[in-house]
């Protein structure tokens, strides 16, 4: 049986009954006819469904309506009479609460209304407020309810996919760590991006109509009245990354971006041929990495979020840092996440104060600096770098490459 769901193009309020139809196996068809929606909807707003007994409206209507004619293994509506109700809960927060802020924010990116600059300012802080509640409750949560993904994970997520891409940059999002972890979990799943696609966090806040001017008009009249003011205090020179310190220091002629086009384009043997016949070993260390808790590790996906947020979060280091993960074993075995990184210099510190999840795992140099690569290691690297379907002789669940 195929359902039609009538909706506005890139509804994010759709999104919760779309993904949900892909995790339970049902069939929706989807028109964005304007016409239809307004004859359709008893409210005369989308989305709607359209089922053989009728039409439902209201997305967490629709949402739940689906996963509950879908497969019951999927679990989006709980497990009990106790995880239905607190899935509800979250439900309606994200109606209630979430996506009002959320909207105002970025609407006017979008242009579905103007800007203001209360409005705006207003918007971000009633947000924080409620990522606050999540930030909390997800402190010792992996999903909202439960142990998988609920329609609460859904209804949430689908609410925060445009904020997220759009006005949530990197330095607004820092206090929100449980949050975007739990996020990016959610967002990378095949369900979700057989629906919305690939999610890019957002690096700088996306400024809509109006708002780069009054940002322009702002700074002018700053240096308008610099001009009358006294001399401001000097300011302290900012301190360089120790990355490029150590390229000013000490440069290296190994050079990182044609290793990884190397990597990108040449056969796995001429590139591995390029990397050992370029390789600074002076300059530069190789560095075989283990996760300290792989027992924990109990379903493949989600140590391949881990695997992913990781080197997410390692972006600072990419100028001077290369690496491959692996998630290897069986989830009726064990489950490892491993990998070998090249970086810059002798120590794996930077990466650390890069990223505080590299603190999870043992570091072991492998080459470098006083440490020349014998034949096994060689081999080593080759293999973890290269392999596709097994490494130490079990099978590989996923791998991400950062470079």
């Amino acid at each position: 049986m195929t359902y039609t769901l009538y909706t506005s193009a890139g509804n994010f309020r759709a999104f919760k009954a779309l993904i949900a139809a892909e995790y339970s196996g049902v069939s929706v068809d989807t028109s964005t006819d304007l016409s239809q929606i307004l004859s359709q909807s008893p409210v005369g707003k989308a989305p709607v469904l359209s089922t053989p007994r009728g039409n439902v409206f209201e997305s967490n209507a629709i949402a739940r309506h689906i996963a509950r004619v879908g497969r019951g293994d999927a679990g989006l509506t709980g497990s009990d009479m106790y995880e239905a109700a607190a899935i509800d809960g979250w439900m309606e927060f994200a109606a209630n609460e979430l996506e009002l802020p959320a909207c105002v924010w970025w609407y006017p990116v979008a242009g579905y209304m103007p800007f203001n600059a209360k409005a705006h300012e207003k918007a971000k802080a009633d947000l924080a407020l409620v990522l606050g509640k999540l930030e909390c409750h997800l402190t010792t949560k992996t999903y909202l309810v439960g142990e998988q993904i609920t329609l609460a994970d859904i209804a949430v997520a689908s609410a925060l996919v445009y904020p997220m891409k759009l006005v949530c940059d990197k330095t607004w999002l820092k206090p929100f760590t449980n949050v975007t972890r739990w996020f990016n979990t959610c967002v990378n799943q095949p369900q979700f991006t057989a629906v919305i696609g690939e999610v890019k966090m957002c690096k700088e806040e996306t400024c809509a109509p109006g708002q780069e001017k009054k940002k322009e008009a702002k700074k002018a009249s700053k240096k308008k009245g610099k001009a009358a003011a006294p001399p401001a205090p000097v300011a302290k020179p900012k301190v360089e990354h120790p990355y490029k310190i150590m390229d000013k220091a000490s440069p290296s002629p190994f050079n990182l971006d044609a290793w990884k086009k190397a990597y990108s384009n040449k056969s796995y043997d001429d590139s591995m041929n390029y990397f050992w016949e370029n390789f600074d070993m002076d300059g530069w260390a190789l560095w075989h990495m283990n996760y300290k808790y792989n027992e924990e590790n109990k379903k493949a996906f989600m140590a391949s979020n881990a695997v992913g947020g990781f080197q997410q979060r390692s972006d600072e280091i990419r100028k001077w840092g290369f690496g491959v993960m692996d998630v290897i074993g069986t989830e009726d075995t064990v489950l490892e996440i491993k990998g070998i990184w090249l970086l810059r210099g002798d120590t794996v510190e930077h990466l650390i104060n890069a990223n505080d999840d590299a603190n999870w795992y043992d570091w072991t140099k492998i080459a470098g600096p006083g440490l020349a690569p014998s034949d096994e290691v060689k081999a080593q690297v080759k293999a973890y770098w290269t392999a596709e379907e097994e490494l130490e002789g079990k099978p590989i669940q996923d791998g991400k490459v950062f470079k």
